[in-house]
């Protein structure tokens, strides 16, 4: 057959045509693929090329919302998207440095203790301050102590040194709390007790799991407490302690015993001082929001005395906290150690126990 279309090619087309001819018979046999892609070539025509590809559509360009990673179950077709929630921050880690940050200074001064000023009333003022080896005075007023006094603290630690990753840091903190009579005219307002007490502390960062909790904070301390005053109203002593501290969501809680230095007894002025503050404390925090509640309490189970303390705050304005507070036990103050009371008072704070 390819012969014969040879044949009578050559009979009908001119010469210059005959090449043309020969090639486009060779095409005939070929399937239709093939035979397109020849009689295009012979003909002298060029295939035009293949129309391009379909923009992708933003759906089909975008990560698929249902290519979740393991164990998250894809979002209902129509649904929003619901965005990731945020980690909560380490009430622990924050206040004592634990994650990583920026290391623009060498000293981070930051608060220790809650920072207040508030008008507190007492159900059972002391007027009779005294210990074991400190008699009161017999001819001292007892008489002229308002049970309405102002009362505030001022407290804060700063960073003397940390290793390459924070699993070691050394602290000096410094915690001052001041009762001042400044409604009592007749003894001209005076400070009736004003505690100081520096610090030295070695933090831990264990940062390990432990019963469902995150424990991240191991403390080692040296504390010195004193009034600064003469006998017989003098009282102070000394303490080694350790304390952990665990998170867990809105909760964290400090756990503190302690050890008392003994001294000559002779030299102490309150020899008793363990049966009313026990030998540790406890300490409690719930935040959520703009609101933290803190419980504290310490106890002596040997003699049954202690004292509990519960602080509330909320945010006011700028730094400023609205604060109250209530106390019930011994020891509201270092010169009542030996004193049982029950107290209560607000005013505001820059800062919570974390």
């Amino acid at each position: 057959m390819r012969d014969a279309v040879r044949i009578l090619a050559a009979l009908l087309i001119p010469a210059s045509g005959v090449s043309s001819a020969v090639e486009l018979a060779d095409c005939v046999p070929l399937d239709d693929p093939a035979r397109l892609a020849c009689y295009d070539r012979v003909s002298g025509r060029t295939p035009a090329a293949p129309p391009p590809a379909p923009d992708a559509s933003p759906a089909d360009s975008a990560p698929r919302s249902d290519a979740a990673s393991p164990g998250v179950a894809p979002a209902a077709a129509g649904a929003p998207a619901r965005p990731e929630a945020a980690a909560p921050a380490s009430m622990l880690g924050e206040r004592w440095a634990l994650d990583a940050a920026p290391r623009d200074t060498r000293y981070n001064v930051v608060f220790h203790q809650p920072n207040y000023f508030i008008g507190r009333y007492s159900d059972h003022a002391g007027t009779r301050p005294s210990s074991p080896t400190h008699p009161f005075p017999e001819d001292a007023d007892s008489t002229s102590i308002n049970p309405g006094e102002a009362k505030f603290q001022i407290s804060f630690k700063t960073r003397l040194w940390e290793d390459a990753d924070r699993r070691v840091t050394l602290w000096a903190a410094y915690t001052q709390q001041s009762h001042w009579q400044v409604g009592n005219g007749a003894l001209s307002r005076p400070f009736r007790e004003t505690d100081y007490q520096p610090e030295f502390i070695v933090g831990l960062r264990p940062d390990l799991p432990a019963a469902g909790w995150r424990w991240r904070l191991l403390n080692l301390g040296l504390v010195h407490q004193s009034n600064g005053r003469e006998d017989p109203l003098s009282r102070s002593w000394n303490r080694v302690y350790a304390q952990f501290g665990l998170e867990r969501g809105e909760f964290a809680v400090l756990l503190r015993p302690w050890y008392k230095f003994h001294e000559r007894t002779a030299g102490d002025d309150n020899p008793d001082i363990r049966q009313y503050y026990g030998s540790g404390d406890l300490v409690v925090v719930w935040k959520r929001g703009d609101q933290t509640l803190t419980f504290t309490g310490r106890a002596n189970p040997g003699s049954g005395k202690g004292a509990a303390q519960i602080e509330w705050s909320t945010k006011w304005f700028g730094p400023v906290r609205f604060y109250v507070q209530a106390f019930s036990g011994y020891g509201e103050s270092l010169i009542d150690y030996n004193w049982r009371q029950n107290t209560i008072g607000a005013g505001v704070s820059l800062n919570d126990a974390l």
